[in-house]
């Protein structure tokens, strides 16, 4: 039976610099442009914008980047009208682009359900995401503003937490596994980690958020007038169909801040919905590791590449054309190895983070075409 309820429209948030994937991600080619998961070639902007179509048509899906990267976006999703495709000339964070991207929607279906998403995350159970978005939604539809809350697995303390509370009203055929949300904790130290995931009423917050373009923009215009003032200069110049000089002129000067401090924060009567699907942030190389095939020493070669008597190691080639060189490990073991055209990254898996000190070091020595 069909669902009674207004369209959906989804918003894919596809900014960042993924300093931490140097230097398979560069300024222009940043991470969410790169297959990065699992065994497929396909990107990680592409693999969320598939794995939302039973649920979002791409004719309703708005895709927010940077200017510079509107070219690189636009292929590597061709399904989205390129009208669809939001680029921000400067970088000011979440409650921003959401913003935008609402009134944006709001102009087509004053009406829409709204479902923001990060570009960058991987999924293994994708029948499952598509049924938690679905109880997301019928409590957006419902008044609520909604998140999704990953169950947790381990005391980790590089995510944000969100407290679960009671069911919401109405019981489990109203809400389907929605519950109120308590509050949002921020990234805890090791020893408060183990404490919430002992307590089992502490989900991971990974960023996605559900709800009427009519709620979010009156949380805005609560909570963030100036902002809400910036956006509606913008939305006024597009009905006139003059958006993208405004765009230029008004969005380098909105304040920049998260949409979780500028609102989830501060609002209330939100609602949470705990996911268990295979979420992974893809947040260094080791989880590129983690998530790649194995083979029966736990490598995960690129195509060519020869392992001996070496264990758990990722081995990227990236270069144009892929695999150009051959790359060989003999009697090492937990090593990142990455080649590109112009770099070559060795580094130890449990250092992955670290990454982003080549960054660094590279920006310090004016090497900027180096990222």
């Amino acid at each position: 039976m069909t669902k009674s309820r207004p369209a959906v429209y989804a918003v894919i948030m596809a900014g960042g610099a993924g300093t931490r994937f140097w230097p398979a991600s560069r300024a222009l080619r940043p991470k969410q442009l790169l297959p990065l998961a699992g065994a497929s070639e396909e990107t990680l902007l592409a693999a969320t914008v598939r794995r939302l179509s039973p649920l979002v048509p791409p004719e309703r899906v708005i895709v927010v980047t940077g200017e510079h990267l509107a070219e690189a976006t636009a292929k590597a999703v061709p399904q989205v009208p390129r009208a669809q495709i939001l680029c921000e000339p400067a970088p000011r964070n979440t409650a921003p682009c959401i913003a935008w991207a609402t009134a944006t929607i709001a102009r087509r279906d004053p009406e829409a359900l709204v479902a923001v998403l990060p570009s960058d995350h991987f999924i293994a159970n994708e029948d499952e995401l598509r049924r938690v978005f679905d109880h997301a939604l019928d409590a957006a539809a419902r008044g609520h503003v909604t998140t999704v809350g990953i169950v947790p697995t381990r005391p980790e303390t590089g995510y944000g937490y969100i407290e679960v509370g009671d069911p919401l009203a109405g019981g489990a055929g109203a809400g389907g596994g929605a519950k109120s949300v308590v509050r949002f904790v921020e990234k805890p130290s090791a020893e408060k980690a183990a404490e919430l995931l002992a307590g089992g009423r502490h989900l991971w917050n990974a960023g996605m958020f559900f709800f009427r373009v009519g709620d979010m923009t009156a949380l805005v215009e609560r909570h963030l007038p100036a902002l809400a003032a910036g956006v509606a200069k913008i939305d006024e110049a597009a009905r006139s169909g003059d958006e993208t000089a405004a765009v230029k002129a008004i969005f380098p000067t909105l304040p920049s801040i998260s949409i979780d401090h500028g609102v989830m924060e501060k609002a209330a009567g939100l609602a949470v919905v705990p996911g268990d699907f295979g979420w992974n942030d893809v947040g260094s190389w080791q989880s590129a590791w983690e998530l790649g095939q194995r083979d029966e020493a736990g490598n995960v070669l690129a195509p060519g590449a020869i392992a001996i008597d070496a264990k758990n190691n990722l081995v990227r080639a990236l270069g144009e054309p892929a695999s150009k060189k051959v790359v060989a490990l003999v009697g090492v073991d937990d090593l990142v190895v990455v080649e590109t055209d112009d770099a070559l990254l060795v580094i130890p898996r449990s250092r992955a983070q670290d990454v982003r000190l080549v960054v660094d070091a590279l920006k310090a020595a004016g090497r900027t075409n180096a990222i």
